[in-house]
């Protein structure tokens, strides 16, 4: 998934709070010219619409700096929230062209019930919900599946039983644990039944 951002390079000397009281949030690009970095800005409205369907180090961004010009791929690498508001304050961009590969997250979604959820009450453990990864910009996954549907009871998988798409390398011990089916929970009132029953 690629999403279009349009930006405008900060002018000098504005100051940021002023910025955020005229609806725009600072940014700032890196990586597209050596060391160098452009300070932007980003409406306030675009920022909401990218947020609901871009995350950090994982969604290619298509980023528009309509007055340097500059147009590349990007990553959001970091994203600043307000501590009281809980709205963005500062974003930082990081161009991803010529660099090779990139390190990115990407979710993990688990699909199909377990048998030994469905057949024998057992319980679904997912250890980790999201992995790191290293691919080029254009392999970013925006998720990557995970069958449990064969999984039993004592069964368990590790980034090693994972099929990466082709191009993706997890950046994570290969004997980790990722995903495990438990025997059913026995809460004290049941386990107190089951100890009078047997007396």
């Amino acid at each position: 998934m690629t999403i279009t951002v349009e930006t405008q390079k900060r002018p000098e000397g504005s100051k940021p709070r002023a910025l955020r009281r005229s609806g725009l949030i600072p940014a700032n690009l890196y990586g597209h010219k050596g060391t160098e970095s452009i300070s932007l800005t980003i409406e306030a409205k675009t920022v909401e619409r990218l947020l609901k369907r871009a995350s950090v180090n994982n969604t290619l961004i298509d980023l528009n700096v309509t007055d340097v010009p500059w147009r590349g791929k990007a990553l959001l690498r970091e994203l600043q929230i307000h501590p009281a508001k809980g709205t963005p304050y500062h974003l930082s961009f990081f161009a991803v062209a010529g660099h090779g590969n990139t390190t990115v997250g990407v979710r993990l979604r688990f699909v199909g019930t377990a048998i030994g959820v469905k057949q024998d009450g057992g319980v679904l453990d997912t250890v980790i919900s999201e992995l790191q990864v290293s691919c080029a910009p254009e392999n970013i996954p925006d998720v990557i599946e995970i069958d449990v549907s064969n999984l039993q009871i004592g069964d368990s998988l590790s980034i090693s039983d994972i099929p990466f798409p082709e191009g993706v390398t997890p950046l994570a011990e290969l004997e980790r644990l990722v995903v495990s089916v438990l025997p059913p929970q026995i809460s004290a009132d049941d386990a107190g039944t089951e100890t009078e029953a047997a007396s």
